[in-house]
């Protein structure tokens, strides 16, 4: 009969402040490009009730009427609807799902949860942690939909990570190396982002933490390479030996959108009669991700004719082509790493490691209920309902 072997924390374990992702209540405010969403609000804004309010999609959280906050970081106004719709927001990107980058319309007038603790910390340094049904665990630069989320940052400007308290000493001192808690992210990206990560029941990961400093040092660079292709910061990635999907073919800009076909023998997706995208790794183009892209694309095409959802891009334009490129490209990094990160999860489960049960010992887990809370803003003010300001 085998040992059983002592197992690592789990990812919520770790980073204990989560939040549920931004929930829409109405899936007209968010769409594939701004100009869908602008018209959507344009043909919401020249509607007479009560086809307006049928247009809205009036919910328990959300109707005309309803006075609600100003998005924080958004210069929306916080009058009621019923009043006029006046300007619409600029549309800011969002994340649905692992990869795919959305557009919506920043307004907690039309967001059932807009989930404002999100919007404090949502700038340039902040990284999302999205655990995604599976467990599938992802990294976004833009606040996420409907997802279990744990923002990296308690605090705007990359300050006040989201860990358990003393936990970068301890590994400090368990590693017998300076560890930060950007450190902790990375190793945290490349033992979890891939396939082969271990499940700790349906929604949580485990986070195998190894004594051995080579091989964290090891797991730090390629976690690195992870994140940054996650939040697709990285500079239009290449494939392994050099290349990169490129537009042989330019799309028909008439062309009515659905999924692609795939030539196996030369690596192209095939879009309608004349695009083609190539090379296109098959693990690439069999990828979930894509499939759900193009799922997106078409959906308004099945909406009820009439309906703001049923209001879609017409043809193919060309930023499309650019999005779909830059996608997969993505996923060919991302996928190119998972069989590193396999081996490295793997090592780092068979050697001795830093459990949970020890964590515990020392005092580290459970986390205080404090961390499990957002941080306190306190040096800025936010516009309430009908203009009133609020401190918080």
């Amino acid at each position: 009969m085998g040992c059983v072997r002592n197992r690592g924390p789990g990812l919520r374990a770790l980073l204990p402040w989560q939040v549920q992702g931004i929930r829409t209540g109405r899936e007209w405010v968010r769409g594939v490009a701004p100009q869908v969403v602008r018209a959507r609000w344009q043909r919401l804004a020249e509607a007479e009730e009560p086809d307006r309010a049928r247009l809205f999609r009036v919910s328990r959280s959300r109707r005309l009427t309803s006075g609600v906050a100003q998005l924080p970081g958004q210069a929306t106004p916080t009058h009621r609807l019923s009043l006029g719709l006046g300007d619409c927001p600029a549309p800011v990107r969002v994340r649905v799902g692992a990869f795919d980058r959305q557009w919506l319309l920043p307004d907690a007038r039309l967001l059932d949860q807009p989930r404002p603790e999100l919007w404090r910390v949502a700038d340039r340094h902040q990284v999302f942690v999205q655990l995604l049904p599976g467990p599938e665990v992802a990294f976004s630069a833009e606040p996420p939909l409907g997802t279990v989320t744990l923002p990296f940052f308690r605090r705007p400007g990359g300050q006040e990570p989201n860990l358990a308290p003393g936990l970068t000493d301890c590994l400090t001192a368990r590693l017998d190396s300076p560890v930060s808690a950007s450190d902790v992210l990375a190793w945290i990206a490349a033992v979890t982002a891939h396939p082969a990560a271990a499940a700790l029941g349906a929604d949580d990961v485990e986070v195998p933490l190894p004594r051995d400093s080579a091989l964290w040092a090891r797991g730090l660079d390629l976690g690195r390479q992870v994140l940054a292709a996650h939040r697709f910061a990285a500079d239009r990635p290449r494939l392994p030996g050099g290349r990169r999907p490129y537009v042989r073919q330019p799309v028909n800009s008439r062309w009515t959108p659905s999924e692609p076909d795939y030539e196996v023998e030369t690596g192209t997706l095939l879009l309608g009669n004349e695009g083609r995208i190539s090379p296109v790794p098959a693990t690439v183009a069999a990828h979930p991700s894509v499939a759900a892209w193009f799922a997106e694309r078409t959906a308004h095409h099945a909406a009820e004719p009439g309906t703001l959802e049923a209001l879609g891009l017409v043809g193919w334009p060309q930023q499309s082509t650019a999005d779909l490129v830059e996608l997969l490209t993505v996923l060919a990094a991302v996928t190119a790493l998972h069989p590193a990160q396999a081996e490295l999860t793997a090592a780092a489960g068979e050697a001795d490691g830093i459990t949970a049960e020890e964590l515990r010992s020392a005092g580290i887990l459970p986390a205080p209920a404090a961390a499990a809370r957002p941080a306190s803003v306190l040096d800025h003010q936010e516009e309430g309902p009908e203009g009133q300001f609020v401190l918080l």
